[in-house]
């Protein structure tokens, strides 16, 4: 495996491991500051602060902007938009461990529609990581309970969302600065986030010191804003260029598993023994994918020497 490829994997599961971790502090933000208004001062903090970095150490790279990476990074940003607003309003509706789970069916999206619009087939043991995945992930999500609610319904959509917004960005990184590609993505969000905070809800909470001033809601727009949002869509949009969407999704399916792992420590939510069974299998599918071609080509020519004998 390349050595470029081993650190883009190993940072794609940092910024895993921070989407993950920070389910609960959203779940506990949105109860005082409604959806869209949060994402919109959460991704227009998230800018800013990339702005300030741009301006700051990257000024040269101004010239790079051009109406085409203009267009790219509103594509990016109006699907990552559509995405977290799903999520952030499921996370109303259920809890931040089964939203976490349901998020992750991107995993089986995103292969699907590379190979619908990009023509991009993943190799055989991504497609076999993919199947085992997805099995976890139906433990995860209706292993326990085959109920669905609202909540969940609105975070399958936004699996949607996440796929296409992986696939995406995949097409377009490789083409364009990933500083200026990652500031339009982010802003598009906030704008998006912020019509729509002021079409449908009572954003004027972003004045209230009280609202602002809670622990909760400070905390997850900080924590929120820069790690989660600013460092980590920055590391996404420049790893991403170096492994596929397909093994991106399968590290994404481990962001469910670390939701559950915060919300069993923050939130006392608890998993039943095929929840954690599905955990495995997520992480089983993930190091899979990561297995070279070759080592499937080989277990492949010996299954038919042993059957010729």
């Amino acid at each position: 495996m390349k050595r470029q490829q081993v650190i883009a994997d190993v940072s794609l599961l940092l910024v895993t491991f921070i989407w993950g971790s920070t389910f609960v502090l959203v779940q506990n933000a949105v109860a005082l500051l409604e959806p869209f208004t949060f994402n919109g001062v959460r991704f227009g903090l998230a800018g800013l602060f990339l702005i300030a970095w741009l301006f700051v150490f990257k000024r040269n790279i101004l010239s790079m902007m051009n109406k085409k990476l203009l267009l790219s990074g509103v594509i990016m940003g109006t699907w990552l938009f559509t995405a977290y607003a799903l999520q952030t309003f499921g996370l109303l509706h259920t809890t931040s461990s089964k939203a976490g789970f349901i998020t992750g069916l991107s995993v089986v999206l995103v292969p699907l529609f590379g190979f619908l619009f990009l023509k991009e087939t993943p190799k055989r043991f991504a497609v076999f990581g993919v199947g085992v995945a997805t099995i976890g992930l139906y433990l995860l999500t209706l292993g326990d309970s085959l109920a669905l609610n609202f909540g969940d319904i609105l975070v399958f959509f936004c699996a949607i969302s996440f796929a296409a917004h992986i696939v995406v960005t995949g097409k377009y990184t490789p083409l364009y600065s990933t500083l200026l590609l990652t500031i339009v993505q982010i802003f598009t969000v906030s704008v998006l986030s912020s019509i729509s905070a002021v079409l449908f809800e009572d954003w004027q909470r972003v004045f209230d010191s009280e609202v602002m001033g809670n622990a909760n809601v400070f905390l997850a727009l900080i924590i929120c804003s820069i790690f989660a949002t600013a460092l980590a869509f920055l590391a996404q949009t420049n790893f991403q260029k170096f492994t596929t969407p397909t093994r991106v999704a399968l590290i994404f399916a481990m962001e469910p598993v670390f939701a559950a792992i915060t919300g069993f420590f923050w939130a006392n939510e608890r998993l039943g023994s095929k929840a954690l069974l599905g955990c495995l299998l997520i992480f089983i599918g993930m190091i899979l994918a990561e297995l070279p071609q070759k080592v499937f080509d080989g277990l492949v020519k010996n299954k038919r020497s042993y059957e010729a004998k």
